[in-house]
This record gives structure tokens, C-alpha cells and sequence, in this order.
């Protein structure tokens, strides 16, 4: 887990609101190109819709929907 993921989780009950809220947004986008990478890497390896869905703990459709036009 990293450093910022970290800071995200223990400032939960600590921190200006505001502030943490502009920290979680950033790292929201952060992960979301991460995951987008992974996925596309995983098509590149081969791995089927089916094995990428069950990764990221959605169905088939889904991640297909998000991933699959790009």
C-alpha cells in the first residue's frame, strides 16, 4: 500500500474535511489511470473480460463497459 494511501486512511478521524476530501479526489484519479493501465496491460497479456472482472471484483459487463472501447 502506498504512502499516500496511507495518509488517506489514517486521517480519516483527523484533518481539515476539505482538505482530506481534495486528497481522496486526487487519489481517486490516481488510481482510477492506475486501474485503466492494468486493464489495458492484462488485455495486451491475453487475460479474458472474464479474469479481469473477477480481479476487480465486478461482473464481466461491467468492466467490459468501461474498458472495452478504449
Amino acid at each position: 500500500m502506498s504512502d499516500q494511501i496511507r495518509t488517506a486512511i489514517g486521517a480519516i478521524d483527523g484533518g481539515e474535511p476539505l482538505a482530506q476530501l481534495r486528497e481522496l479526489t486526487e487519489l481517486r484519479s490516481v488510481l482510477s489511470r492506475a486501474e485503466a493501465e492494468q486493464v489495458r496491460r492484462a488485455r495486451a497479456s491475453g487475460y479474458s473480460w472474464v479474469a479481469i472482472a473477477a480481479a476487480l471484483g465486478v461482473s464481466k459487463q461491467a468492466v467490459h463497459k468501461k474498458y472495452g472501447r478504449r
